[in-house]
């Protein structure tokens, strides 16, 4: 009988493990709290779970607010938190990576205005870069500068390098120096 109860013991896991599941599932409760309205509809949560979330939003009082998000963690034990951490998981790849892109894209204009060399490389790795365009829009930038006029140019520079250097390009573009 006491080998019964010993092998019951090992199938379950130890209660440090279930605490750190149930933290686990808050924590993506947390993040849920901070998602706008569309994306939280997208995710098809149940109405129970996605009004705590909402009523979280809501709360000012610290003690109000961690006692919610406690019973956002509890209210996620019954649903299957995979998918949600995978759409989460996407979502913040997604915008991880599109930050790196405009990082790219400011790399490519500040070398623009920079180094006269730059203009032939760009061209030379994006063929649906039009140089003579961007040759311009480089111009009206110093002349902006210049005068100390609004950044009208620069804008302008920055939504045409949008159009030439595709999001998904993986690779910057830019050598390191």
């Amino acid at each position: 009988m006491q080998k019964n109860l010993t092998d019951n013991s090992e199938e379950l896991p130890s209660k440090t493990r279930r605490k750190q599941e149930m933290h686990a599932l808050q924590e993506i409760g947390e993040q849920l709290v901070q998602l706008d309205f569309k994306r939280l509809t997208e995710l098809n949560l149940p109405d129970t779970l996605r009004d705590a979330i909402l009523e979280a939003r809501r709360m000012r009082k610290h003690g109000a607010v961690r006692r919610q998000m406690q019973f956002i963690g509890k209210l996620m034990r019954s649903v299957d938190a995979e998918p949600i951490r995978e759409k989460l998981d996407v979502w913040s790849g997604l915008s991880l990576k599109h930050t790196a892109w405009l990082h790219t894209l400011e790399r490519w204009r500040e070398r623009l205005l920079a180094d006269e060399q730059a203009l032939g490389e760009l061209g030379q790795q994006y063929a649906a870069a039009d140089l003579q365009q961007l040759r311009m829009l480089i111009r009206n930038v110093q002349k902006e500068r210049l005068a100390d006029k609004p950044p009208k140019s620069f804008r302008a520079l920055f939504q045409e390098l949008q159009r030439i250097i595709p999001e998904d390009s993986g690779s910057t573009g830019i050598k390191e120096e």
